[in-house]
């Protein structure tokens, strides 16, 4: 029975139109929106922070090339670590002056 009440009013034209001019369901709305870009904006820019990174870049090139021997391997290695840790500082610097502003 309550159900039923529920469902009917859900489906009403003339309620759902009432609720969507209220002020609180507009906020709502303009709150979501706000949050949905703010994270699409983030999510692209890491994506362009990841895609020109460094790390990112000698990882490929050291996976499109033929294994060497270990010593030669271990070498790379060293240099792919000190690049990514490089960026990790630079990425955490950024961030704390982006949380400063």
């Amino acid at each position: 029975m309550i159900f039923r009440l529920l469902f009917n009013l859900i489906n009403n034209p003339r309620i759902i139109e009432k609720l969507a001019e209220s002020r609180p369901i507009r906020r709502a709305a303009q709150i979501t929106a706000y949050a949905i870009t703010k994270a699409q904006i983030a999510g692209r820019d890491a994506s362009e922070r990841a895609l020109r990174s460094n790390t990112l870049r000698q990882v490929r090139e050291e996976a499109s090339r033929a294994p060497g021997d270990l010593g030669e391997m271990g070498s790379r290695l060293k240099k792919v670590r000190e690049t990514f840790v490089n960026e990790v500082k630079e990425g955490w610097k950024e961030g704390s002056r982006q949380i400063k502003k």
